[in-house]
């Protein structure tokens, strides 16, 4: 993978970020090249989750530069930092990315022959697509989802919010458990256990409503 230029400091973003703003011409493309170039190293560190996608990497860091600019030309200066704003942006370009060429090669081989059941049947690529194929988009989504969801709960929530919901939902895996046994392993009542989890909910809801 080709070398990329080394991240621009903050002073160095607000700088670039301003004349892109404030100026027009040579001055504002120039900037918005700095800006585009600059952070090319986080378009090709975004793009590494998605190499077991079956696409090239080279595919994967040009549309996730797409993101990239689309990152730069929208960006508000208000609301901290580029490189914070431009992963949402690049993650999103790479996932429309996925999900439309999953949607084409659905669309042009679904009713492809494969074969023949028992009966002599003939047998098609939709008859058994949803059973046999991996949705690689949807668990990058789902992982994705987890991390933010581990994130916020980190943010927000005490280590007793965190584990009652953990263990109430099953998020690490496990079986969903009563409020009882909650309660039972951690030596407190259903009651109180249930009042630490609407509050630890509520929580979790302003949160995501700030991200």
């Amino acid at each position: 993978m080709k070398t990329f230029q080394k991240p621009l400091s903050s002073e160095e973003e607000a700088y670039y970020i301003r004349i892109l703003r404030e100026k027009s011409g040579k001055e504002a493309a120039y900037a918005k090249e700095v800006l585009i170039e600059r952070n090319l190293r986080l378009v090709a560190h975004i793009a590494k989750k998605y190499q077991n996608s079956g696409e090239e990497m080279e595919d994967l860091i040009s549309i996730g530069t797409i993101g990239l600019i689309k990152a730069v030309n929208t960006f508000d200066a208000g609301k901290g930092r580029l490189a914070t704003y431009a992963c949402r942006c690049i993650d999103n370009e790479l996932l429309m990315m996925l999900r439309a060429r999953k949607k084409m090669s659905r669309e042009v081989s679904l009713y492809e022959p494969i074969g023949t059941d028992k009966e002599g049947n003939e047998i098609n690529l939709l008859d058994v697509i949803e059973q046999q194929q991996t949705d690689i988009v949807d668990q990058m989504e789902k992982q994705e989802n987890l991390k933010k969801m581990f994130r916020l709960m980190n943010e927000c929530l005490t280590p007793r919010e965190k584990e009652i919901l953990l263990l109430r939902y099953g998020i690490m895996g496990g079986r969903e458990v009563t409020q009882s046994e909650v309660g039972q392993r951690l030596g407190i009542s259903r009651s109180y256990v249930s009042r630490i989890e609407k509050r630890a909910v509520e929580k979790l809801r302003e949160k995501i409503k700030q991200t």
